[in-house]
């Protein structure tokens, strides 16, 4: 075991003086993990007189240190000139190991831009916060810990040193310097600590100021232990390998706000970021995230503290043009106090404030003014544990007890709105102190106000900074527990005690696993970073006063869909009606319409426009409409797939009915017809124009308005088949016998003669000749038909929007209009035939009658022609229904109905004499 004090400093081989100019000399080196064999290296050596300077890294850098060393000493041969060197006032404490540290204190710095004519300011630091300056209590608590603990470090005493960094790159980089060096006079890439090992480095707060020391102490493997730096590419190993925090990364604080934004579904905000790097990629990634969850961001502003006022008014008015109700704030908060006051005194209010994760709510920063302003923030804040035995430290602090009185006396001073009467000007930060104050005594009661002064309620990044002390301890614990054969390096190997090196300890920081007293456990991934987990805090104020309430959390560990967890009833909204802000670019798309993105406009800012025939979406928002199944049709609200209603001409509804039983009363009324031509067939008006005709005539007209039944009702396989090929068929045989009817009158009234040849063709085979030459051709098209492209029932879903029409695909077209065609030839035929025969006398022909019938027949299938290729569906049947019994009725009362009035009404009529006598009247009218 080492005892306390026992532990030596880095040992570095010291350069003799040669009297050569350069001498090759070679030192033992260990670099990284795993390398532990001698490396030979050319040091060039300058010859400076009288001083040796162990040169410990970057041994490349040594002529430039020894140049500047041996300027000095020329230096100090001329009187009047003189090498300024620039110390920093810091907090420390001597012990076996030191732990370093870079912390804000001062959350502001004062720069004078060089004059080249006069010795240049330093950078001196202003706001001296309560709230940073307990994250340096925290370190303390910490280090007090660790040395009363004889289970951690046992006879090791740990020290420390920080530095306040004050929100300065510059103060931050000359703080790690110092560290670096051990010395007041920063001399780099040297290691001048006498008797104590430097075992790493903490802070800074904020990412800004850690990429400088990350990058610098990278180069050596020195650990670096932030306790809130949270930029993501500090995960980077490549370009910060000796970085480690006690933080969640940005990378998942860019899951967590997109997340928290959509949860309230606001689509339409503004962004302001730090203007640095740091600002600009967070800002970028945050922006990304919001976009992916279908958010705009209207406008990134940029802010920084050392903005001018008209910069901070220009900032002002980007809000002020923008109409958005939320704003992101990721920024340090120091880089917004002049904003905040300046959007009160702009009267902008009434705005509500996402602030990320580097967005640390201090309200010792903070003016009243801006806190009406922030009042409503929700912010995610890093889920801290508790510090036990904080308390009882912080109030037993005292400058006359305490180390580190320079920090201690500005917070006695700002705690009790007092000064010290003995202290320096320098301890005093500018604009602190009220006028007129009064001396501090010491005999102030602090137990009475730490805790307000503290803000225990929130131990944001004081926590953090705690565990990055225990980090270290348990790093370097491992590091002397380890037993040679079972150590980490090669061959087994461990580190040696009397010469520990900075990546030794990095190694054990990295691979460090430890529970806290209060059951929290750290550890790091391979990026150095902790499991991501944030509280979700909402900021209210009440006249005087003002609190941060817990209103949920995120977790990345949790499972997908339960990683955010919001508590919105306990939230407090800076707004008039105190509802949660609408932040939209316009109205939300209702379910049945889709959003249409707006020319030249981002992509929140869009139009709604109805679902497209056929298609649906049951979601507000939908970028795209989605189309039904096949069975199934949008509503009329298009929000919803109904199923479709199925279609065909039933028996059942009243235009099917109506039709079906016209067919029947026409069926029935041709059955008269026929029956009274039975009945007095034997009758001089029955017999004078081939009764056989008349018959066939009447039963094909009987079949067509049976057929004209098949067309009505549910389709079927049988059905389809054969009723369009059925009444092609029969409704030939009806032409053809009308056109028979008409060859013949014409052929008995050329055959008047006794030896005339047409005498010969006036028998009845003549007749069934024609009938059945004309209907044959038909019967062939329709067998073709069936036997090529057959008639089949199908569902159509294209026709009728929300409709299945069932109906029959006719085939192919070709068939169904070349049986049309060629009826329409018959009737054409027919007609001109009648129709040139119509002088002819009346009492031995029929032509006019014949004549008028086929002007129905003809008149009514020309009008189907338009009307059955304008409708679809059942009514396309019905028309088709309608035509064929018009048509056929046509015939029937044309040709039949004025016969059976004679027959029936006037019987007188219906002799023999009378039918010569109009006979004789005829040959009179047509003698020449």
């Amino acid at each position: 075991m080492v005892r306390k004090g026992e532990l030596s400093s880095h040992s570095a081989k010291v350069l003799k003086r040669d009297s050569k100019d350069t001498q090759e000399v070679v030192i033992s080196q260990i670099e990284g993990k795993g390398y532990n064999k001698p490396r030979k290296e050319v040091v060039k050596r300058w010859p400076v007189e009288g001083i040796d300077i162990p040169c410990l890294r970057m041994s490349l850098a040594c002529p430039v240190i020894l140049l500047l060393i041996s300027v000095v000493r020329e230096a100090s041969l001329h009187p009047g000139c003189a090498l300024h060197s620039r110390t920093l006032e810091g907090l420390s404490r001597d012990g076996n190991i030191i732990i370093g540290g870079s912390f804000v204190v001062h959350s502001n710095f004062r720069f004078l831009q060089p004059s080249f004519q006069d010795v240049p300011e330093r950078i001196s630091c202003e706001g001296f916060q309560i709230r940073y300056y307990r994250d340096v209590l925290g370190m303390m608590f910490a280090v007090e810990e660790i040395n009363r603990n004889p289970n951690i470090l046992p006879n090791v005493t740990l020290g420390f040193r920080v530095y306040d960094s004050c929100m300065s790159e510059a103060r931050a980089i000359m703080g790690t310097l110092d560290l670096l060096s051990g010395v007041e006079s920063t001399v780099p890439a040297y290691d001048c600590w006498p008797h104590q090992l430097l075992a790493g480095i903490m802070g800074d707060l904020v990412s800004a100021l850690s990429i400088p020391m990350a990058r610098m102490l990278g180069i050596f493997h020195i650990p670096q232990i932030s306790h809130g730096s949270t930029l993501s590419a500090l995960s980077d190993k490549v370009q910060f390998p000796s970085f480690v925090r006690t933080v969640p990364s940005n990378f998942f604080q860019d899951i967590a706000l997109p997340q928290l934004i959509r949860r309230f579904e606001w689509f339409w905000v503004g962004m302001v970021v730090v203007d640095n790097d740091v600002g600009e990629k967070g800002g970028h990634s945050i922006q990304q995230g919001i976009e992916k969850n279908g958010g705009c961001v209207t406008f990134v502003a940029k802010i920084h503290l050392s903005y001018t006022k008209n910069k901070v008014l220009k900032v002002v008015e980007v809000i002020k043009q923008h109409s958005v109700n939320v704003i992101i704030l990721h920024s340090p908060e120091m880089h917004v106090i002049a904003l905040m006051d300046a959007l009160y005194e702009q009267h902008v209010t009434g705005k509500v404030f996402v602030a990320s994760a580097s967005f640390g709510i201090t309200p010792g920063l903070f003016t009243r003014q801006a806190w009406e302003v922030l009042n409503g923030t929700v912010g995610l804040v890093q889920i801290t544990g508790q510090m036990p035995g904080f308390w009882d430290f912080l109030s037993h602090l005292h400058p006359s007890t305490s180390t580190g009185e320079t920090y201690l006396k500005l917070f006695w001073e700002k705690a009790f709105s007092c000064k010290w009467v003995q202290s320096q000007e320098n301890y005093t930060a500018p604009g602190d102190l009220r006028p007129n104050v009064g001396a501090c005594s010491g005999k102030e009661a602090l137990e009475k106000v730490a805790r307000d002064l503290f803000e225990l309620n929130d131990l944001s990044y004081t926590q953090h900074a705690y565990l990055a002390v225990y980090v270290y301890a348990h790093a370097l614990n491992e590091l002397i527990l380890c037993k040679p054969g079972n150590g980490p390096f090669v061959n087994g190997t461990c580190a040696n005690s009397s010469d520990i090196q900075p990546w030794q300890i990095l190694h054990y920081v990295k691979s460090v696993h430890f529970t806290t007293k209060t059951g929290d456990n750290v550890s790091f991934n391979e990026n150095g970073d902790v499991p991501a987990a944030y509280s979700i805090i909402n900021v209210q104020v009440q006249k005087d006063t003002f609190g941060f309430i817990n209103v949920g959390s995120f977790d990345d560990r949790a499972p997908e869909g339960q990683k955010i967890v919001v508590n919105a009833s306990a939230i407090v909204w800076n707004t008039r009606d105190s509802q949660v802000p609408r932040a939209i670019c316009n109205e939300h798309c209702q379910p049945g319409y889709r959003k249409a993105p707006r020319a030249g406009q981002p992509v929140c800012c869009y139009d709604c426009l109805p679902c497209s025939l056929g298609e649906f979406t049951n979601e507000s928002d939908a970028a795209e409409c989605q189309g039904c199944p096949d069975d199934q049709w949008p509503n009329e609200r298009r929000d919803m797939c109904v199923p479709r209603i199925i279609e065909f001409l039933s028996y059942e509804e009243p235009l099917g009915l109506v039709l079906a039983i016209t067919a029947t009363f026409l069926t029935l009324l041709t059955t008269a017809v026929l029956c009274t031509f039975l009945w007095y067939r034997e009758t001089p008006i029955v017999r004078a124009n081939n009764r056989g005709l008349s018959y066939l005539l009447l039963l094909a007209l009987m079949l067509c308005f049976l057929c004209s039944l098949v067309f009505i009702g549910q389709p079927t396989s049988l059905s389809c088949l054969v009723r369009q090929t059925f009444f092609g068929v029969v409704c030939s045989v009806s032409i053809s016998s009308v056109l028979a009817k008409t060859i013949l009158v014409v052929m008995a009234f050329k055959a008047t003669s006794h030896h005339s040849p047409w005498r010969r063709w006036l028998g009845p085979n003549t007749a069934n000749g024609v009938v059945f030459l004309c209907s044959v051709l038909q019967v062939i098209i329709c067998t073709v038909w069936i036997l090529k492209s057959p008639p089949f029932p199908e569902m159509n879903t294209e026709v009728n929007a929300g409709r299945i029409i069932f109906q029959c695909n006719e085939g192919h077209s070709f068939f169904f209009y070349y049986m049309m065609g060629y009826m329409a030839l018959l009737a054409m035929v027919s007609f001109i035939v009648a129709f040139l025969a119509r002088t002819l006398p009346a009492s031995f022909n029929e032509t006019k009658l014949i004549t008028f019938s086929m002007l129905v027949f003809v008149s009514v299938w020309l009008s189907f022609i338009p009307a059955y290729t304008s409708t679809k569906g059942k009514y396309m049947v019905a028309v088709e229904v309608f035509t064929i019994q018009s048509s056929s009725a046509g015939l029937l009362g044309c040709i039949f109905f004025p016969k059976c009035f004679i027959i029936l009404l006037k019987p007188k009529l219906n002799t023999r004499e009378h039918l010569k006598e109009k006979a004789n009247d005829g040959n009179t009218m047509i003698k020449p």
